[in-house]
């Protein structure tokens, strides 16, 4: 599978598309799911059929999406997502004002998203058999490490995730693998009350 249809690298363009909670909502559900038509996709995130259509035209647009020709007829158009996920470098966009404001609907999109996704598994909890319990985890871990160190510990990580990306089979689940490494600011000891 040629690299970019695994992991698209977002650049200003289809940084502008997913702009847009609901545009970022879709394509996640396309991706996560699979193929679904508007009228479907209207249904699960509460809009209208119209609404949800021209939203993925407009990823479309963007090369986000593409419409499932093998699937549907000349009234129903199904869509899928043009890639299995996206990557994106902050840097790229965080000095550019233009970009200020599309960036930031994006991350914070981005973030509320992952917390709905580990929310309702949570929610769910009771549902899923010991060994998937057993097999899940919402961990935190901080420790302090270089800017180079960070990045050697993303490489890291995506190459264990890759190792393990195969296609779906009988019985399989889909597993999000999600996970976060960035810096925190820590409170300086003078203001936590140490002298």
């Amino acid at each position: 599978m040629p690299d970019e249809r695994r992991a698209r690298q977002i650049d200003a363009r289809t940084l502008r598309a997913l702009a847009h909670p609901l545009r970022m909502e879709l394509l996640d559900l396309l991706t996560v799911d699979g193929p679904a038509t508007a009228t479907g996709l209207g249904k699960r995130v509460g809009e209208s059929s119209g609404t949800t259509s021209w939203h993925l035209r407009q990823l479309a647009d963007a090369g986000l999406v593409e419409e499932d020709t093998s699937r549907g007829s000349k009234r129903e158009r199904w869509w899928k997502a043009a890639q299995e996920s996206t990557r994106m470098r902050a840097a790229d966009f965080v000095d550019d004002p233009e970009m200020a404001g599309p960036l930031m609907a994006f991350l914070h999109q981005h973030v509320d998203i992952r917390y709905r996704e580990q929310a309702q598994f949570v929610s769910e909890l009771s549902r899923w058999a010991d060994e998937w319990r057993d097999s899940a985890t919402l961990s935190s871990t901080r420790m302090p490490l270089t800017p180079d160190e960070s990045q050697r510990l993303i490489e890291e990580i995506e190459a264990v995730i890759e190792r393990y990306r195969r296609p779906a089979r009988p019985g399989d689940e889909t597993v999000i693998t999600q996970w976060a490494a960035f810096p925190h600011a820590t409170v300086a000891s003078e203001d936590r009350g140490e002298s």
